[in-house]
């Protein structure tokens, strides 16, 4: 089963985007992924297998990159 996780960054631009991505890539895990830079928050999208956020918000962080889990109910 797949998971969508949510995060707010503080990704502004391409080469932003282009960094995290590389990060992104090399987690097995993802699925898939896109930013929304229109968003206030930058918001970040994930789509995985079983991956903690955790990870993800550890993974940005060591790089610079703000990463923040955004929790949400359907």
């Amino acid at each position: 089963m797949e998971d969508v996780l949510i995060f707010k960054t503080n990704v502004e631009c391409e080469s932003d985007v282009k960094r995290a991505s590389a990060l992104l890539k090399s987690t097995n895990q993802i699925t898939r992924w896109n930013f929304d830079l229109c968003d206030c928050d930058k918001i970040l999208r994930v789509v995985s297998s079983g991956l903690r956020p955790q990870v993800i918000e550890n993974l940005l962080k060591a790089e610079g990159i703000y990463c923040e889990n955004l929790t949400y109910e359907l």
